[in-house]
């Protein structure tokens, strides 16, 4: 809708080509209206509840304080989270590579797994993951829990032969399964997944500067960060980096206005593939899911190859090849630093 929304607003549908052989196939001011409330009426569906701040008419949206929980399972799930049973040595736990102290990341250009083991794409954070409309990069999975579920049993992240051998542990475990039986029924891949992704439902991070200017707060923005807002908008990047988590919420190609894997001047790997790798369509060969730019300054190196080592030059890069823009300099620093002004808080403190 957010797609929609921007090209109807800019006169932009249906594309010049195609105006050129059906004149007067251009919606007139009346049919834009129609279209224009019937995008914000549907947006209405999708606003946080209980959230101050939000707008149909805006394609961003602040972060709710928080998301309906089960506080028994968020207990269980935390101490999942920090578990090293889930690997098949006891050294890697979910909080590996997903740091709570680093923006929910490791700041590697690949995760390190067991044995040393390197891992093929940029690891993405968990924070706010709960407002992801899928999982992983390439959209294997549906949920949280589904997401849980994947890294115990990859050879080269946690390495556990199977999930069953991972019970066993738990099973073996008299004082764990006393605590954990009074919350689920039993001791299983679903249920020990379905208590992580209930604890990472809780890993979410309002009251940025941007929140609370979206709230009201005119003064939560500096002058350069107010600019740059305007210039993310003017460039589109609202469209794909939209809603509450400013990403996460569609599959899309990277490289629209540039072939962004030549120009890199690395081999094509197998990470490339993005939403390929899962649907063997060739239409989605280099798709992927928009990641989400809340506390992004806190989660360098960027894009799914980690080929960006700083903000500045992801900006960079975004706007060349997603925004067919030849910025100034001054743009890209003005654009960076509003993306400097959404780190939340976490647990009632700023991330840092």
């Amino acid at each position: 809708m957010a797609k929609l929304e921007r090209v109807i607003e800019n006169g932009e549908m249906p594309i010049a080509k195609f105006r050129h052989i059906h004149w007067g196939s251009s919606p007139d001011e009346d049919e834009k209206t129609t279209l224009l409330n019937w995008i914000r009426e549907q947006r209405k569906a999708f606003l946080p509840a209980n959230t101050e701040g939000t707008d149909n008419n805006r394609l961003i949206q602040p972060i709710p304080d928080a998301i309906m929980t089960d506080p028994a399972k968020v207990a269980l799930g935390r101490k999942l989270f920090k578990d090293g049973r889930l690997s098949t040595d006891g050294t890697i736990q979910c909080h590996t590579c997903h740091q709570l102290d680093k923006g929910g990341v490791d700041r590697l250009d690949v995760s390190t797994g067991i044995e040393g083991k390197k891992g093929g794409i940029n690891a993405p954070t968990v924070f706010n993951a709960a407002f992801n409309f899928v999982q992983f990069w390439d959209g294997r999975a549906i949920d949280l829990a589904d997401q849980a579920g994947g890294p115990p049993v990859n050879p080269v992240e946690m390495g556990s032969h199977t999930w069953n051998d991972i019970v066993a542990k738990f099973e073996q475990d008299e004082e764990f399964k006393k605590e954990f039986l009074k919350i689920y029924p039993e001791v299983t891949q679903a249920t020990l997944t379905h208590a992580i992704g209930e604890y990472e439902k809780t890993l979410i991070t309002p009251n940025s500067d941007f929140d609370r200017y979206l709230k009201g707060n005119k003064t939560a923005l500096n002058a350069q960060q107010l600019k740059g807002y305007e210039l993310f908008k003017q460039h589109k990047c609202d469209t794909c980096h939209t809603g509450v988590n400013m990403g996460g919420q569609s599959y899309e190609y990277m490289g629209i206005y540039g072939d962004y894997f030549k120009d890199r001047g690395t081999p094509i790997t197998e990470a490339d593939q993005g939403r390929f790798a899962q649907t063997q369509d060739p239409y989605d060969m280099h798709r992927f899911k928009v990641p989400s730019l809340r506390n992004i300054a806190l989660t360098a190196p960027y894009m799914h190859d980690a080929s960006a080592k700083d903000l500045k030059e992801a900006v960079r890069i975004m706007l060349k090849y997603q925004s067919n823009a030849k910025p100034q300099q001054q743009d890209i620093d003005d654009i960076t630093s509003f993306l400097e002004s959404l780190n939340g808080e976490f647990e009632g403190k700023k991330l840092q």
